[in-house]
């Protein structure tokens, strides 16, 4: 059984108290060091610019009667069994961040107790942000934080918080899924791991097959960023300080617009918010053909399928919005979305020597730093049946919301629209550098991305008005 460590018993102002803790012990195959993999270096560039460990991960209820001990089972098993979440971070002579492998160990899992008339969900929320929100330690600490929530005696959420090297949002689910092949009684596997380890992918990436797979994808992205304009936003007045802001956007008519349009086109409703950002963002810059990074989970690919590990990459997506219907302009979205999906899976290092060379050619640097991320579920993205009715998109609009949240001295990102899993409606949040875009241009573009969106709902002839003239910014 885990040993007890120091006890702590300083209420929290939040109704809880730390009671104490307990370790978790592990041991599993494999141990080393090697370099990141190439998802977990695009990761890692990103924690050093944002100072932020970018955690993924929730506070989950437990079935009623859940002990300590079956918790501990189940932590120290996931932990033997995947690789990535015993891995810290090392460096090389050079600075260079490295993956180091342990063998072995012991992790710690605070006990929360939560005052008679408190809120354990709440409690679990905040034990979560708390985690969520202060950086980890990458070379001594272990890439998970981890509790167990009582309340009245009884054991009633478990809060796990992994550090984004360790894992993406995918990867959790996989972890999640893992569960359901642990014999609870022995603490063993009931089936074997059918999925490359982080180590054994980083060799694969540093060879000839990786080699090649890299090569292929950039050469998608070097045809690609040929045909994105020197001159992509126009020329912000903005100077306030400081300058990435927040600003989030809810709007449940362009959830029931997504619907009609997806299934006139056959498409889906993720190229449709694409096509009506892109539409949206051509008006208001005067800039076309329109560039975005989406988000790629990489888990179609051989072998990933239950990777526990961070695999995603940003693919690029142009979408050319001339002379064309928006029904036109989603299936160009959709085209365009399925090469960038196709090829999201490269050496960062790779596309850094690319784009110093377009750049250089052009005499100007190449920024693509804008990300379209639409974190959706499957079963949010679908179609309703029967479809919403034209009266049911224009009833919906008054409900429409924005708000500007806090300002920010630094960000990782200058241009980021993420659409949230928040069900019935589109929920925007998005960081934005003001020399981008103004504030008024800001509003502009989240206003005419439920225009666009909802005029194409009501008219299937609607037009994205961006004529078939040369590219450039507006003067």
């Amino acid at each position: 059984m885990a040993a007890v460590q120091a006890e702590e018993t300083a209420p929290d102002d939040q109704g809880y108290r730390v009671t104490r803790s307990v370790t978790v012990p592990f041991a599993g195959e494999g141990s080393g060091e090697g370099p990141l993999t190439w998802g977990q270096l695009g990761t890692w560039r990103t924690i050093q610019k944002q100072r932020c460990s970018l955690g993924v991960g929730d506070a989950s209820p437990l079935p009623a009667g859940t002990s300590l001990e079956s918790v501990i089972i189940g932590f120290s098993f996931l932990i033997g069994r995947h690789q990535s979440l015993r891995t810290r971070v090392g460096f090389d002579a050079e600075g260079n961040a490295r993956q180091v492998l342990s063998e072995r160990g012991e992790m710690p899992l605070e006990i929360v107790d939560v005052n008679d008339d408190g809120d354990p969900a709440a409690v679990g929320a905040a034990l979560r942000r708390r985690y969520h929100d202060t950086e980890f330690d990458y070379t001594s600490e272990w890439p998970i934080r981890m509790a167990v929530i009582r309340h009245r005696g009884a054991l009633t959420h478990v809060v796990a918080l992994y550090c984004h090297l360790a894992t993406d949002g995918f990867g959790v689910d996989a972890i999640l899924g893992d569960l359901a092949n642990l014999d609870f009684r022995t603490g063993r596997a009931t089936a074997p791991l059918k999925t490359q380890q982080p180590l054994e992918q980083a060799g694969w990436q540093a060879g000839p097959a990786g080699r090649r797979q890299s090569r292929a994808a950039l050469r998608h992205w070097e045809q690609a960023l040929r045909t994105v304009p020197a001159r992509r936003f126009p020329e912000s007045t903005d100077r306030d300080e400081p300058r990435f802001r927040y600003v989030y956007y809810n709007t449940p008519a362009t959830h029931l617009a997504a619907q009609r349009i997806a299934a006139r086109t056959g498409t889906g409703t993720s190229p449709v918010l694409l096509a009506a950002f892109a539409v949206a963002l051509a008006r208001v810059t005067g800039c076309n053909p329109v560039a975005a990074q989406l988000i790629v989970s990489n888990r179609f690919r051989p072998g990933m399928t239950n990777f526990v590990g961070t695999i995603n990459q940003t693919g690029l997506c142009v979408v050319d919005l001339a002379d064309a219907t928006f029904d036109e302009a989603v299936r160009r979205a959709w085209r365009s979305s399925l090469s960038a999906y196709r090829n999201a899976y490269y050496d960062p290092f790779d596309l850094d020597t690319l784009s110093a060379r377009i750049g250089e050619e052009r005499g100007e640097e190449v920024d693509v730093e804008l990300i379209f991320n639409d974190r959706r579920t499957e079963a949010q993205r679908e179609v309703a049946d029967p479809l919403p009715t034209t009266d049911a998109v224009r009833a919906a609009l008054p409900s429409t919301t924005m708000r500007w949240a806090a300002q920010l001295e630094r960000t990782g990102e200058r241009f980021v629209f993420h659409v949230n899993g928040r069900p019935d409606t589109v929920d925007v949040w998005m960081c934005i550098d003001g020399r981008c875009l103004s504030r008024d241009d800001t509003e502009a573009l989240l206003h005419g991305f439920e225009t666009a969106a909802v005029e194409a709902a009501l008219d299937p002839g609607a037009v994205t008005g961006i004529e078939l003239t040369p590219a450039g910014a507006r003067q």
